[in-house]
């Protein structure tokens, strides 16, 4: 375990507070407008990011350490997660949720207003984002700086190809394959290979995928 030094925070129990005695913390993960400049909130919110920072900073041998801090952000981390520095989140992590063996590569944006669930063995390419929050469309809500959050869920041994966006309220399912720059904006379903701006469902991963792993290049004894 990491020894705490004056720079170490208890963010756990900031966290319990704020949700037992705050409205605007319900509306975040219901769906509802709220006006996130909220104090409490706010609060919290530099404390997750004080950790986030500690875990930017680490040396590439401080591996150990890496994980401890990993296991303080998140909501839940499972074995085997690894995550490139930097990685960037709105709450350090704190609503986002790891299975097991989740790679993660360079500039992992996730905006976890809300929560972000992610599964085993999926792994995520460089500069993708993962964004749960959202504005109205109407501009004098904008004005007021109003907003909405919707989770993400990503299945279990997917791949997100590198510069891929998720926006609010999207669903990926298991094992499916998103192509590099692609802007998901609908759900995805399983067992697919899905690109473009909007992502859209190309092909299902099929038995020619069994064989062969780039252009005509076979598998063999990889398998």
């Amino acid at each position: 375990m990491l020894i705490c030094t004056n720079n170490c925070y208890n963010v756990s129990g900031i966290y319990d507070e704020v949700k037992n005695m705050n409205e605007n913390f319900e509306k975040m993960h219901n769906g509802e407008l709220y006006l996130p400049n909220d104090r409490e909130l706010a609060k919290l919110q530099m404390k997750c990011l004080d950790r986030l920072y500690d875990f930017n900073r680490t040396r590439p041998t401080e591996m150990a350490k890496r994980q401890e801090l990993l296991k303080e952000m998140f909501a839940e981390i499972g074995e085997g997660c690894y995550i490139e520095p930097p990685f960037h989140a709105n709450f350090g992590g704190r609503h986002v949720h790891f299975g097991n063996h989740v790679y993660a590569n360079f500039n992992l944006t996730a905006v976890d207003d809300t929560h972000i669930y992610v599964g085993d063995h999926t792994m995520i390419g460089p500069n993708v984002t993962l964004a749960s929050a959202g504005h109205p469309v109407w501009p004098e809500l904008r004005e007021k700086e109003y907003q909405f959050n919707m989770p993400i869920h990503i299945g279990k041994n997917c791949w997100l190809g590198a510069g891929t966006v998720v926006v609010p309220g999207v669903s990926i399912g298991d094992n499916t394959v998103i192509g590099a720059g692609s802007i998901v904006t609908k759900d995805i379903p399983a067992n697919v290979v899905a690109v473009g701006n909007p992502c859209r469902v190309m092909r299902e991963i099929g038995e020619r995928d069994k064989e062969y792993y780039y252009k005509d290049r076979k598998i063999g004894d990889a398998k």
